[in-house]
């Protein structure tokens, strides 16, 4: 964010060749104990955008529909929520958002865009509303397509099964039936097997797809100008509010399977494809901030940069991992409390503010970042709802030397699988695991062969007692701490579960909008450029 009170902020990878996000940590303060408030895209985004719990906000499910499906679902964002765009912009903020939603779209109709980023807080929006998906490149690692291509053949078999034997009956005389059952059995066998061949192209025009504002510009995205264009966006942005106060929350579509990268990016790096894809981001925050210099905005303004989750493990083809690595911490994305899926980068730099190479291993979290802009650009945080997010400007300055987040939940949809106590008196941070999923095989470190870990039902362990770890000691969490093997352990669970207690009484009932209802594709909220199903265009001619 840009104006009369600003700073920047963005996060560290450790990578071969990352030098601008490198660049950001060394000229900003880097988090090294930041974490995000859900495993997996949607629930995390929507808790960055508002300081609040999904849970919350009911952007969670409890059937395993983990993030919002179509584009055309019906769940999203509430529009009762508030985010912290929508106060920068009562406070005279331009606000933009170029990228990656992926919060919802429609309620009732195809262009009401209740839950649209416009609707939200935001003047400005172009990216794609959904999310880029393995299945927008018909890769082998996919999200729907192959699922729903096995459905329909096995309907498509089943159907062909039964109209080959009530047309053998017929003819034999065996099964007393008229003709009519059996045209239209296999009139919708052929129409299954048509539907199989076609649902990849189908999912391709529904979900990956370009928009400005309201306005679709392109059905479906072609990705070899994708990232020129999100960069062209940007720098236009900037330009067109350099000279007032702006938020501009860039939401990368890097670095997610399809790993769409440009042609001088591929090959370089010495980690394969996601190595390019790394670099290929790198490479556009470097053209972010060189916008941002060239612009003399530089000094007045704060970046911030993160991951709203941590690698996908699952996302492995043979010998190539293409979800990324988590170092040093256990687990990864979709996990609801190991550490490699919550616990993300995160680096503030404010030029002549915040001090330059300071590294901060505090408890902090993605939702701090709604109290701490909405405080900087002179907003207040909501008083008629829960903000679980803290203010991080008195750490950041230095003015306090403790995070304010004693307490911090983590949860799997809606089950709460972790909580973390950072005993300040003690400088010790103590993590509690009340439910983890079952690794596959046995002894791995996800659950290969699987999409994602799921976050209840046979796959997952209750534990009882609880698994403690001290983090401050075993960041890995490799070692259990027992009644035996650590004297305080059972002071230690009962306070864990005390606050737990505590944070439950403050939650309410809300519809949860990723389940089924809210989150299965409906054809009347389907976005479409042309008449339906014919959805195809491309309206592009640059930024406006």
């Amino acid at each position: 964010i840009s104006g009369s009170r600003d700073r920047d902020n963005m996060l560290h990878l450790h990578h071969s060749w990352t030098p601008n996000i490198d660049r950001l940590a060394e000229d900003g303060v880097r988090l090294t104990q930041h974490i995000s408030a859900a495993s997996l895209c949607t629930p995390s985004r929507a808790a960055f955008l508002t300081g609040r719990y999904p849970v919350r906000s009911g952007m969670v499910s409890s059937i395993g529909y983990r993030v919002l499906q179509w584009t055309g679902a019906s769940g999203g964002l509430p529009t009762n929520e508030t985010t912290f765009a929508k106060i920068l912009k009562e406070k005279g903020y331009a606000t933009g958002l170029v990228g990656k939603w992926h919060l919802g779209l429609n309620c009732e109709s195809a262009s009401d865009h209740c839950h649209h980023p416009l609707h939200h807080g935001f003047d400005h929006f172009y990216g794609m509303p959904f999310s880029l998906m393995g299945d927008c490149a018909h890769w082998e690692l996919s999200e729907k397509r192959v699922n729903l291509e096995q459905k329909l053949n096995f309907l498509f078999q089943v159907l062909a099964l039964v109209a080959l034997t009530l047309a053998a009956g017929k003819l034999t005389h065996l099964i007393p039936v008229s003709w009519t059952p059996v045209i239209w059995s296999a009139l919708s066998a052929v129409l299954l097997l048509a539907g199989s061949y076609f649902v990849g192209a189908l999912i391709v025009h529904a979900d990956c797809l370009l928009m400005r504002n309201h306005t679709i510009t392109e059905q479906p995205m072609r990705f070899q100008t994708t990232t020129p264009l999100i960069l062209q966006e940007v720098a236009s942005f900037l330009k067109r509010n350099k000279h007032g106060p702006f938020l501009l929350f860039v939401s990368f579509l890097h670095v997610h399977i399809p790993l769409i990268t440009m042609e001088n990016f591929l090959g370089k790096s010495l980690h394969g494809l996601y190595g390019d894809n790394v670099e290929e981001m790198d490479w556009m925050v470097g053209q972010i901030l060189d916008t941002l210099d060239m612009e003399g905005l530089t000094n007045s303004t704060l970046i911030y940069f993160t991951s709203d989750h941590g690698g996908s493990l699952e996302n492995q083809l043979g010998n190539s991992q293409y979800g990324g690595w988590n170092g040093i911490y256990k687990g990864g994305k979709g996990m609801g409390g190991w550490e490699g899926g919550i616990r993300v980068p995160g680096i503030f730099r404010w030029p002549g503010v915040l001090p330059a190479g300071q590294v901060i291993g505090e408890p902090t979290s993605l939702m701090d970042v709604f109290p701490t802009v909405v405080q900087l650009a002179g907003g207040e945080v909501p008083q008629d709802r829960v903000i679980d997010g803290q203010d991080l400007l008195p750490l950041l300055l230095g003015t306090a030397q403790h995070s304010d987040h004693e307490f911090l939940m983590h949860y799997c949809e809606g089950v709460l699988h972790a909580a973390r106590w950072h005993q300040r008196d003690k400088g010790t941070m103590w993590k509690v695991h009340f439910v983890t999923p079952v690794f596959q095989p046995e002894g791995a470190g996800a659950c290969y062969g699987r999409k994602v870990c799921p976050c209840f039902g046979e796959k997952v362990l209750h534990h009882d007692p609880p698994l403690l770890f001290d983090l401050s000691r075993d960041p890995s969490e490799t070692h259990v701490l027992t009644p035996a093997s650590e004297p305080v352990f059972y002071q230690v669970m009962e306070r864990v579960q005390q606050a737990v207690r505590e944070h439950q009484r403050t939650l309410s009932p809300v519809p949860l909008q990723l389940d089924r209802l809210g989150n299965i594709w409906r054809p009347w909220l389907q976005p479409c450029c042309g008449p339906f199903p014919l959805c195809w265009c491309l309206r592009e001619d640059g930024p406006q």
